[in-house]
Formats: structure tokens, sequence, C-alpha cells
């Protein structure tokens, strides 16, 4: 039988990777509810993110397999970097601070369960 696997990607989200990985970490191989759950009651930046990456996903599930919410898990979940955007803060006696605004990409992919 065909692998029946729906991919989602967001791309230069304006959070570092670093605070993104932290919360992907609680959902990584959960079903979906579990994770739906999870990222409604943590309090950390980047949850409301993932959490519409996670529903986008269930929305092509349903429209590709007609999957409801209850078949559906969390095989792979990745947070990756972006391009960086570097900035500059002038400072005192003529010098110059860096400022790097780190973004993230999502790589989402749900599976229908059997």
């Amino acid at each position: 039988m065909e692998d029946r696997k729906t991919k989602v990607q967001v791309k230069n989200i304006a959070h570092t990777p670093q605070k993104l990985r932290l919360v992907a970490d609680l959902i990584r191989g959960k079903d979906v509810n579990e994770a739906l759950n999870i990222l409604q009651f943590t309090n950390r930046k980047g949850t409301d993110i993932l959490r519409k990456a996670v529903l986008s996903g269930i929305a092509n599930a349903r429209e590709l397999f007609s999957a409801e919410k209850e078949q559906l898990k969390i095989t792979h979940l990745s947070v990756g970097q972006a391009p960086t955007l570097k900035r500059v803060r002038f400072a005192s006696r003529g010098r110059v601070s860096k400022i790097k605004k780190r973004r993230s990409h999502i790589n989402l992919e749900l599976t229908v369960k059997e």
C-alpha cells in the first residue's frame, strides 16, 4: 500500500531556530491531537507558528486523503536555519556593532495511520 504522507514547509519565520527547536522537541513523534494540546498549553515563543503548521498539515491531509485528525501522526519535524538578516547599530566613538536577526524554516511531515 502507498504511504499516505503530507508535507508542510514554512519558510523565513522571524524566530531563531534554537527557540523553535525547543518547542518542536515537545511534539515530535506525537499524535496530532496530543501535539495540538501540548502547543496550546506551552508558554514559549513559536508555539503559535508550529500550531498553524500542524493545522495546515491537517487541512492538507483532509483534502488529499480525507483523513481526520485522529488518524494523523507527526513523523518528521525539523527546524532549520534560514538566511540571516544582518543589521548594524552605531555605537560610541565611531564604532559599529553587528546585529544578526536569525530566521527559520520548518519542515513538517504527517502520516495517516492505518
